[in-house]
């Protein structure tokens, strides 16, 4: 079962094109993209496991579980400490030496989740879509107060002190609430999702159009569980970003046999 929540239909083409060796957009040689040059060639060097695009910005997750970014980095979305551009794939030091399986892509921001069940963000904070603390995302909140255990806020990477986070050039180690470990994640345009190990699903970022799935469209810079599919007893096995919606793979009570993650047909 695929459920959607939006506002409205979603555009045509997702923001976050990510998919595997298999199929789109990586391709022998290299990959495309929407937008010409529409064939960009890859170092023979690299094998990729999974290329995900942002807006401006390619993230690339090798056979051996490194990651590789390249593009615009004036959001610090390249993960590499600068905002700096990168022509080329360049390696981001910061999570050397640690197992990588899933990566994300937003429209400015990136995630990447560990073979351990952490969960890693950096780029763009101006709605909150890393979980560090936004003025933007508290203004939207106003007086609504999280009444699902808030959970653990990420700490700022930046100088003590620092009360709302703009940009996060280093990845940064968010803990989600209840000490869930992450299974998937997925990037909008500004909102971050992800996929626990126990089949729940956390959402934060910018919701003004509903792309949370909170029942509401205020934006939150911290996790907070869709407790839609929990009320429902729906375990939640995958998610993929569009620019302003969010689409999830959820698995029924009688199709619970099995570990979280594997395949479901429908």
């Amino acid at each position: 079962m695929v459920v959607v929540f939006s506002c409205f239909a979603p555009p045509a083409l997702s923001l976050s094109l990510s998919l595997s060796t298999d199929g789109l957009p990586l391709v022998p040689g290299g990959f495309v993209t929407p937008r010409p040059p529409f064939f960009h060639p890859l170092p023979a060097s690299l094998c990729a496991r999974r290329l995900v695009l942002g807006h401006e910005h390619m993230l690339l997750l090798d056979e051996a579980g490194t990651l590789f970014s390249w593009g615009s980095g004036r959001h610090g979305q390249l993960g590499h400490g600068d905002l700096e551009d990168r022509p080329e794939p360049q390696a981001v030091e910061a999570l050397q030496g640690v197992a990588l399986k899933e990566v994300a892509a937003g429209g400015w921001h990136s995630a990447t989740v560990s073979e351990a069940g952490d969960l890693y963000l950096w780029g763009w904070n101006e709605s909150g879509q890393l979980g560090l603390p936004s003025k933007a995302a508290s203004e939207s909140q106003g007086a609504a107060r999280d009444t699902d255990g808030a959970g653990d806020r990420a700490q700022p990477q930046g100088p003590p002190g620092a009360d709302f986070i703009s940009i996060q050039a280093f990845p940064a180690l968010l803990h989600l609430p209840r000490g869930a470990e992450a299974l998937k994640a997925g990037c909008g345009s500004r909102h971050t999702a992800a996929v626990t190990r126990t089949g729940e699903l956390y959402t934060w970022g910018w919701g003004q159009y509903g792309q949370l799935g909170h029942g509401d469209t205020a934006s939150s810079d911290r996790p907070r569980r869709v407790n839609h599919f929990v009320e429902r007893g729906l375990s939640v096995v995958d998610v993929t970003c569009g620019l302003w919606a969010t689409f999830v793979q959820v698995r029924k009570p009688e199709e619970t046999q099995g570990p979280i993650g594997a395949e479901v047909k429908h």
